[in-house]
Formats: structure tokens, C-alpha cells, sequence
């Protein structure tokens, strides 16, 4: 490994620090401990949050120690979003969100050995702490006119929605956790993304005021941002989550498959562990053989077998490629076959009708008469298997699963039948 300020910018994965050079200087000197926070606001985890993961994973890998905080209390709360007042969850709801953030953290870690990572709970210091306490100890550093200048509550001071006083005590709260960190566990340096750079100070100016030895830091990560103008980490579906009852497998694998060429460079610094000279390889192939899709599958594999499991990742490999005609569709399972089934078109019917019709009523041609004239040149399959005759009929016993048949116009237009009985 080189230095890792070195590394991470060569990933671009520094948008903001609050002093490079004292830091580059810590992690020589290291080990560093260091934390990234987590609130559970939602029952998952999303590739937003992953970043924040795969960084403290290189973090942790060029021999520092990671505490990863899910925040029981933060999460009670919220940080300020943009434009509108978070809706406060019940803390039951809350604390089952914790145990399932908690999970989804703990495998891209590693938890034995020297530097072995630890999971924290906010919760643990503040439930016990009394309003008076809070005021008298951790309120008295802040000062209000330095709270409303950072952005997320500037944003919100400007907006007719305004911001509660519950919203805006969130910077102290993480600032807070920073301050309990590090007289804890010794931790001197919070990451995070750069548009929480607010509160990652609070963190950094409350340990000054308090600790007026201390010496610490933070690091803020780029927000990432996509070629063609959408939202990173966002599909017409919606947002793509690292839980799978929520995104899943295969569907996580489609994300980074079909990214644009313009971004995957990006996204596999970002987010892929393969050496620079793999990844410059990678980028090369995009530029000279872009249609072969090289570094999308790649980065496609990697991210899902981090993330779902090798054995998952196998099976959405082997349903990509049974779809498009290239594996056997019958060896799919009912689960796996079924998630890829969810992200194309697809229709609920009743009962099967004729093949040409089927393919007008999914959308894969405009009409009926345009169905039998893909027949006749011979680009309607159904289960992978050419449909010679215009009048053809699926039989029941072609189903797959008793419920589904794939069909295909040519080599890439893919929709689904679903059969569900009268």
C-alpha cells in the first residue's frame, strides 16, 4: 500500500480534509483511529453510505483502526435534509433499524488482528445524559451565529420550512459523538461525506475547545455525481439499497453493469480494490473496446460479491446471461429468476394466448401485426427458443417455475409473462 492520503486521492476520494499534511502525518506515525457514523433513518443502508464503508475498508487496510457508529440517538433525531423536516421514527423502529444497519457494516470489516474494527452505539452515551448536562457540558462550546452559517442549516434558514430546534441540535449531537470518541477509544480523525463538512467540524472544534492538546481531523469524500445529469446511486425504480429484501441482487449487479462509460472510471476508483495498474487496464479497455462492457462487468462482479455474496453473485451472472439467450433458463432459481424478471417489462395474465399477442400486450412490439412480422424474420424467441409459426401458443408445461415465460425481440429487447391462474 502507498500512503494512504496518496491512495485515496488517486481514487479521488478527498473532497475536503481539515489539514492534509497533519494528517498524511498521523497515519506515518499511526495507527489511526478513526470513525464514520451512520444513522439509521431507513430500514437499509444505500451506495451513498457504501462509499463511506469502502473508504474506512482502505482505511482499515493500510493498518488503522475503524469504529463504526450506527447512531442509536442520531437517529432519533435526523440531520437536516435540504428542503423539509425529517418525520422522527419510534424509537422501537429505531433501534431494530440500528441492529440491521449494524449488519450490513460488520462484513466489509474486518474485526480481528490489531486494528480491529468496533461497532458503537451514540446511544450509549446520551441516553443517560440529562438536558441540563447537555446544555452545561457539551451546549456552552457552541456558538449560534458559527451553527446557522453551515450549509445545511443555512439551506434551511433560507427555506419556507424552516428548521425546528430538535434539527438543528443534530451538529452537537455529532459533535458530541467525536468528543466521546476519542477520550473512549482514542479516535482522532471522522469521516464522511463532503456535505456533512458542518457537522464533521462540530466534531473537530468542540475536541479543540475541550481537549486543547488534542490533535484531530476530518476528511470529507466528494458527492458523486453522474455524466448524464441523474442522481448517483438512483435507478427509475428508485434507490438502489444494500439490503436485498429491498434492491435486489441482481438488480444491484444491472447498476453498475449498465453505467455509463463516461462514469465508470470513476466508480471503479471509487469503489473497486483492484490495484491502479488493473484499473488503468480497465479504463483502457473502455476507450478501446467500449462495447464489450469490460470494466462495468468487472466492477459489476466485485461490488456484488462484496456486498451479496459470491454465491448470489454466481447466480445473477448465470440469469444475465440465460436471459439474453447465453445459459440455460430452466437452471435458474424461482428466487433469482424472479428478481430478474422484476426489472424489465413484464405482464400478469391469466392464461396463455398466443404468442403474438403476448408480445404486443408487453410492449415488445407496437401491435400484432408488427409481432407476427418479427416472427416471420425471425427475432420473437420465447424461453430462448426461436418462434417459428405466427399462430404459436405457449404449452403450460413451458413455464418456468409453473408461472414464467421470457420473452425476446432480437438479441437485447427482453420482457416477462407472468401466468397467476384465473
Amino acid at each position: 500500500m502507498t500512503d494512504i492520503v496518496d491512495e485515496l486521492k488517486w481514487r479521488g476520494l478527498i473532497a475536503l480534509s481539515t489539514d492534509e499534511d497533519a494528517l498524511r502525518k498521523a497515519f506515518a506515525d499511526g495507527p489511526v483511529t478513526f470513525y464514520c457514523g451512520f444513522d439509521p433513518t431507513a430500514p437499509s443502508l444505500h451506495l451513498g453510505n457504501l462509499v463511506q464503508i469502502l473508504t474506512m475498508r482502505r482505511i482499515q487496510q493500510a493498518g488503522n483502526r475503524p469504529l463504526g457508529l450506527v447512531g442509536g440517538a442520531t437517529g432519533l433525531i435526523g440531520d437536516p435534509k435540504p428542503n423539509s423536516e425529517r418525520t422522527l421514527n419510534a424509537p422501537e423502529i429505531v433501534a431494530q433499524w440500528v441492529e440491521r444497519l449494524r449488519a450490513q457494516i460488520a462484513p466489509l470489516l474486518d474485526f480481528e488482528g490489531p486494528n480491529a474494527a468496533v461497532m458503537v452505539n451514540n446511544l450509549d452515551w446520551t441516553q443517560g445524559l440529562s438536558a441540563i448536562e447537555f446544555l452545561r457540558d457539551i451546549g456552552k462550546h457552541f456558538r449560534v451565529n458559527k451553527m446557522i452559517a453551515k450549509e445545511a442549516v443555512a439551506r434551511r434558514l433560507e427555506s419556507q420550512e424552516g428548521i425546528s430546534y430538535t434539527e438543528f441540535s443534530y451538529q452537537i449531537l455529532q459533535g458530541m459523538d467525536f468528543l466521546q470518541l476519542y477520550r473512549r477509544y482514542g479516535c482522532t480523525l471522522q469521516t464522511g461525506g463532503s456535505d456533512q463538512w458542518g457537522n464533521l467540524t462540530s466534531g473537530t472544534d468542540l475536541i479543540h475547545k475541550v481537549e486543547p492538546d488534542a490533535e484531530v481531523h476530518a476528511l470529507g469524500t466528494p458527492l458523486i455525481t453522474k455524466a448524464d445529469g441523474t442522481k448517483f446511486g438512483k435507478t427509475e425504480s428508485g434507490t438502489v439499497w444494500l439490503d436485498p429484501e429491498m434492491t435486489t441482487p441482481y438488480a444491484f449487479y444491472q447498476f453498475w453493469l449498465n453505467a455509463d462509460d463516461r462514469d465508470v472510471s470513476k466508480f471503479l476508483r471509487i469503489f473497486s480494490f483492484r490495484s491502479h495498474e488493473e484499473i488503468e487496464d480497465l479504463e483502457k479497455q473502455t476507450e478501446e473496446r467500449p462495447q464489450a462492457r469490460a470494466a462495468q462487468r468487472a466492477l459489476a462482479e466485485e461490488l456484488t460479491t462484496l456486498v451479496h455474496g459470491a454465491e448470489q453473485t454466481a447466480s445473477v451472472i448465470a440469469a444475465s446471461r440465460a436471459l439474453f439467450g447465453q445459459g440455460e433458463l430452466a437452471e435458474l432459481d424461482d428466487r433469482t429468476l424472479s428478481a430478474a424478471l422484476s426489472e424489465v417489462p413484464h405482464i400478469r395474465v391469466a392464461g396463455l394466448g398466443p404468442v403474438v399477442d403476448l408480445f404486443a400486450e408487453v410492449g415488445l412490439v407496437a401491435s400484432k401485426s408488427a409481432a407476427r412480422r418479427t416472427v416471420k424474420e425471425g427475432g420473437a424467441y420465447v424461453n430462448n427458443v426461436k418462434v417459428t409459426a405466427e399462430d404459436a401458443v405457449p404449452a403450460e408445461a413451458e413455464l418456468l417455475h409453473g408461472r414464467w415465460l421470457v420473452l425476446r425481440r432480437g438479441k437485447k429487447n427482453l420482457a416477462a409473462v407472468e401466468v397467476v391462474g384465473s
